[in-house]
């Protein structure tokens, strides 16, 4: 029996939906008669030839007993969909439902705060600052301990509902209050936020004997943007070897420990710290993650079939899976965003994820795959016109690079007046535009006359209310690409660049992939 997602929304993926099949699949080729259970009409694990048999009631401990009291399962996977079916793991294992793959202790070893730093100091691992908190008095003395920025969310939550970054008290007592809420009962998590870090994602499976790690993602966005948001990139494409080779070990080593049998994913964050990268784990699921139909189609490993049968107590060795894939060419996910029908809503990413679905390019420069990656998401990357550039204080010093190489591209620059006070003084021409509280012309107006081509944005403030967050939403509304962050603005003017050098070539993952066997 395989547990679904549940109900599609925000938060989530459809990408459990795609290992659920896989999962029916994979239990067929097996010899097994697969059940789904699932309750979403739009998804092709509810399709009546998926299964063998199909189930379309709520995710609820009691619908689910129902259900295995009728069918008798030989076991129930719960790793598939999400946190919706791992949050019943606890309560059907109790009722003595045989769950496949990882014990439901080793879950709760890596989801339970307390018990998972025990893990990582057993291992010698490094993770950020935190503290756990049960009342609003306990946060007030976790932050004074931990010092500001702190990263703020309630456990066991899907889609990083009610997350946010604090950088003062105000913001603590508002932010930790709407997290309890959505805690409804179960503590707050209060962690150090690691500015300007690099956050990576991996996806494993494990057979409890042998480990294979077939992804390592390195995110575009710096670490505090949601792992389901964020554009990232197979093989990693800035991140030296041997920090590459250490998060594979403390991956391996973490599987290991926990005694994950099936699916395992890892958020680590890289964070240079007296000239050196230091890597920090931030989580551990060992369960299926957004990421794993990406890391199939990047590497043309069928990851989700291969945790399925290692479920079901066939071995890596025994499916011949004795190694990590190596990827011929680099491949970009980037997400897909609704702010179109959100008239007015400010875009900036952070901890709460609002993506709706993600696309992916794919090339053998990192620079043409994210281009790709870009169009496939709806945003066409302009190849002339006028660039607004206005960015928040720490991103003047990379922003004055980034629109030197835009004015040598023949782009005209536009900026507000501190933006534009640094490329001037750096040399680069630049035409001053007015704020919106200064009165006629100012941004807005140039956008509404289509005079904008590109918008780089980094915010000082998040909110529909601020200026930046107006300048973002009209830009959105005029159908112009904002970009958001000085690495996404990086990755950008990289395959502007590429784009005048050579056409984007296309490909068929099938032909890529024929000769694979």
């Amino acid at each position: 029996m395989i547990l679904g997602g549940g109900p599609n929304r925000i938060g989530q993926g459809i990408e459990f939906d795609y290992c659920c099949c896989h999962a029916s699949f994979a239990m067929r080729e097996l010899g097994y008669e697969s059940v789904m259970v699932n309750s979403n009409p739009e998804t092709v694990s509810t399709d009546y030839d998926t299964s063998d048999l199909l189930f379309f009631e709520p995710l609820t401990v009691e619908d689910v007993l129902n259900i295995v009291d009728r069918v008798q399962p030989v076991g129930v996977i719960v790793q598939f969909g999400g946190q919706t079916p791992l949050n019943l793991a606890r309560a059907l294992k109790t009722a003595g439902v045989p769950i496949m793959g990882t014990p439901v202790a080793a879950i709760e070893a890596a989801e339970d705060r307390e018990k998972f730093q025990q893990l990582l100091e057993r291992l010698n691992l490094q993770q950020p600052a935190n503290g756990i908190a049960r009342t609003m008095d306990q946060a007030r003395r976790i932050a004074e301990q931990i010092d500001y920025p702190l990263l703020v969310r309630p456990s066991f939550v899907l889609g990083g509902r009610a997350m946010e970054i604090c950088y003062d008290k105000s913001q603590l007592e508002k932010f930790v209050a709407a997290a309890f809420q959505a805690a409804q009962g179960q503590p707050v998590l209060l962690d150090r936020f690691l500015e300007g870090a690099t956050e990576v994602d991996v996806d494993a499976v494990s057979d409890g004997t042998q480990v294979i790690v077939p992804g390592i993602m390195e995110h575009i966005e710096e670490a505090g943007v949601h792992s389901g948001d964020s554009a990232c990139a197979i093989p990693p494409y800035s991140l030296p070897g041997p920090v590459v080779r250490e998060i594979r070990a403390a991956t391996e080593a973490m599987a290991r420990e926990l005694g994950v049998i099936g699916l395992m994913n890892v958020q680590f964050a890289v964070k240079e710290e007296h000239g050196k990268p230091v890597v920090y784990v931030i989580e551990a699921n060992p369960r299926a993650s957004r990421t794993v139909p990406f890391v199939a189609k990047a590497t043309g490993m069928p990851v989700a079939k291969i945790a399925a049968k290692v479920m079901a107590g066939v071995s890596l060795a025994d499916q011949g899976v004795t190694a990590d894939p190596v990827p011929s060419q680099v491949s970009v996910k980037e997400s897909v965003f609704p702010f179109l029908k959100f008239a007015g809503v400010d875009i900036v990413l952070g901890p709460e994820m609002r993506s709706t679905g993600e696309v992916m390019g794919t090339s053998s420069r990192f620079s043409l795959a994210f281009a790709k990656s870009q169009l496939a998401a709806g945003t066409v990357l302009p190849t002339e016109g006028k660039v607004f550039v206005s960015v928040a204080q720490r991103g003047k010093g990379p922003v004055v690079d980034l629109a030197r190489r835009l004015h040598a591209m023949g782009y005209h620059l536009l900026s507000s007046e501190g933006t534009a006070t640094a490329l001037t003084a750096a040399g680069i021409p630049v035409q001053q535009v007015k704020k919106i509280r200064e009165g006629h012309p100012h941004i807005l107006d140039f956008l509404t006359n289509g005079e904008v081509a590109l918008v780089l944005n980094t915010p000082q403030g998040k909110g529909a209310r601020t200026d930046e967050g107006r300048i973002r939403a009209a830009a959105v509304q005029a159908g112009v690409p904002c970009l958001t962050t000085i690495e996404a603005a990086t990755a950008a003017v990289m395959a502007l660049e590429s784009l005048r050098e050579e056409e984007m070539q296309v490909q068929a993952l099938q032909d890529r992939f024929a000769n694979a066997d």
